[in-house]
């Protein structure tokens, strides 16, 4: 089957890039989901559930200081 073939030393840079992209996403994904999905992870993600609704207490608040 000829269909599955690839001519490897006819591919020009941007095939190259793109293959190795393609593999680094491919990868990052992979790790992304054993970190996610592992039961021991569980306790340590779900304390940072409600993250983005948090108020940031680090930073002094700008509006705090322009109603002065």
């Amino acid at each position: 089957m000829d269909i599955f073939q690839t001519d490897w030393a006819a591919m020009t840079p941007n095939d190259w890039a793109g293959l190795i992209i393609t593999l680094g996403v491919f990868f990052l994904m992979i790790w992304a989901y054993a970190i996610t999905f592992n039961p021991k992870n569980k306790d340590a993600l779900e304390s940072r559930r409600n993250i983005i609704f948090d108020e940031e207490t680090d930073s002094p608040s700008t509006t705090e200081d322009s109603h002065k």
